[in-house]
């Protein structure tokens, strides 16, 4: 058992939340909502221990394991996937060598009747509990199930961490905790980077095999099929429900209709002790009354109505400078790291104004084509970039990339130029940093608050080729329809990457399939790619 005790959060003299308490049993499966921004990512760094409470304690046994996930992952180094994976166990292999070190001192020393030779006995027979007690445990094998579930194939193990996307990094790091076998898991946006299968993999495994989960996400259906029981930030404060998603947004809805009933029947009270006072303050016969009342008002605690999130974001992109008439072609292009072919023979003509996804399983190389066209990566083949191409890029760690000691104006302050700088509390405004936010240090935004601030700063330039890969990631679902409405809106050419078939419908015209190392063009939108394909979804595309 876990316990949360009084945990609050101040920044620069605004609280996030205020005696926040809550108990973690085993088995819990408990999804963390509230809109964004409302402190849940700073409630799970908390209970990680990544980051300090204004006061407050996290009380657990002694010898219990918090793994967390974060949104956003910057690790990276030479290990293989499978070496990187292995480093979940390298508690326990430390713990082998101590012990065998013990083990070879008490063999060698004489000192029998000493207290340190007490001591070493006393460690051995600890560390020996510890380790035998997981002897039986197949590390290799368990990592290989663990990584192949997350949708890795047995050629990538030996493949060094720093040929994947971030969202591949991330998995690793998954595999990583779900192979600890951690008293509490916390997980923040897990699903972003993961296709069908993967999800539907793990989802088995917290269901079967977690002691306890805390999640934070955006999937329904994922946090429907594994919580059950849900907590709320709103206001400062927690709501604890014993129930999954969907009946917690039923169980909300009472809640709140209570909430203004019991505020609206406040009002009219308080109007009329207001009315009374006024009319009667000068009258000697109602003095004590009217003192009576006024006190009454003083010490009245007003109802409050939780928050409803109706913020809406106003995206406008600038114009567009006029560019050729194709800013996009490549001809035979190819990629390979190593003997790991990504993709050949890709030939794609993008024409001025078209907007069009690169759809496909993950690792069929939609951000590997992407890079090749930012000029990231080396490859084989004729890409050509337009005539006065001016490419916007928003990448799937734009968020991660935010300097984290700046503040959220000199984030956008530190990038402006010319006229533009007289409207930055505006265009800060319209993405939802009101003016209290302006000073906050980017390291203590919210995953959905650090993504709307990498936006604004790739709105600040106008472009006439936007390369957006999964732009959605860490939006609440009200900001993905104003996005989504803005870029319907932009008038230059757009190149998509993303899952969320709701996001991509009306918007494309065109869709680049990704798979068995190739990429075929279809001249059409997602809904009737889709329905050709006799498919509801595109995470449907990714399990094929």
């Amino acid at each position: 058992m876990i316990s949360i005790d009084g945990l609050s959060v101040e920044f620069g003299g605004t609280s996030l939340f205020k005696d926040v308490s809550f108990v973690v049993n085993d088995k819990d499966r408990i999804a963390l909502m509230g809109k964004n921004g409302a402190g849940k990512s700073t409630l799970l760094k908390i209970i990680a221990g990544a980051q300090k409470a204004s006061s407050g304690r996290i009380s657990a046994p002694k010898e219990a394991v918090i793994a967390y996930l974060p949104q956003h992952l910057m690790t990276e180094n030479n290990r293989t996937v499978f070496a990187e994976a292995s480093q979940a166990f390298a508690q326990m292999h430390l713990m082998k060598a101590e012990l065998e070190e013990l083990n070879e001192q008490l063999t060698i020393r004489t000192d029998y009747e000493s207290a340190e030779y007490y001591e070493i006995i006393e460690k051995v027979s600890a560390l020996s509990e510890k380790v035998y007690s997981t002897e039986e445990i197949n590390y290799d094998a368990e990592i290989e199930k663990t990584l192949l579930g997350l949708g890795f194939v047995r050629s990538d193990f030996q493949r060094p961490t720093g040929e994947f996307s971030g969202g591949w990094r991330m998995r690793i790091e998954l595999a990583k905790i779900l192979l600890q076998n951690p008293d509490l898991i916390l997980l923040d946006e897990p699903t972003n980077h993961l296709d069908i299968e993967s999800i539907q993999w793990l989802e088995t495994f917290l269901i079967k095999n977690a002691k306890a989960v805390i999640i934070i996400s955006h999937d329904r259906a994922f946090v429907d099929n594994i919580t059950t029981r849900t907590i709320e930030v709103t206001m400062g404060r927690i709501y604890d429900y014993k129930v999954n998603y969907s009946r917690y947004l039923e169980l909300r809805k009472e809640r709140r209709e209570k909430q203004q009933k019991a505020y609206d029947e406040q009002q009219k009270m308080i109007a009329e002790t207001q009315e009374f006072i006024e009319r009667f303050k000068g009258t000697y016969s109602k003095t004590l009354q009217v003192q009576s009342r006024v006190k009454m008002l003083e010490k009245l605690e007003i109802v409050e109505i939780d928050e409803v999130d109706n913020s809406r974001l106003r995206l406008k992109f600038p114009p567009s400078p006029r560019s050729g008439s194709y800013p996009l072609i490549t001809q035979d292009l190819s990629k390979s790291y190593g003997e790991h072919l990504v993709f050949s023979d890709v030939s794609v003509s993008i024409q001025r104004g078209e907007k069009v996804a690169f759809v496909g399983k993950n690792g069929e190389g939609k951000s590997t084509l992407v890079k090749a066209i930012m000029g990231e990566i080396d490859f084989d083949g004729n890409l050509t970039i337009g005539h006065n191409s001016q490419i916007g890029y928003f990448a799937q760690n734009e968020a991660s990339l935010l300097d984290e000691e700046l503040t959220v104006f000199q984030t956008i302050d530190d990038i402006a130029k010319g006229e533009i700088r007289t409207k930055i509390k505006d265009i800060l405004g319209a993405f939802m940093f009101g003016g209290d936010d302006w000073d906050k240090k980017v390291k203590v935004l919210s995953g959905g608050e650090r993504t709307r601030l990498a936006m604004v700063k790739l709105l600040l330039t106008p472009v006439n080729l936007l390369i957006l890969d999964e732009p959605t990631n860490h939006l609440d679902m009200r900001t993905k329809d104003i996005l989504k409405q803005a870029l319907m809106d932009f008038d230059g050419t757009l190149v998509l990457i993303s899952h969320d078939r709701d996001f991509l419908e009306g918007m494309v015209t065109k869709v680049y399939e990704f798979g068995n190392k190739r990429v075929k063009e279809h001249l059409e939108g997602i809904t009737e790619f889709l329905q050709r394909k006799k498919m509801e979804t595109l995470r449907q595309l990714e399990a094929k």
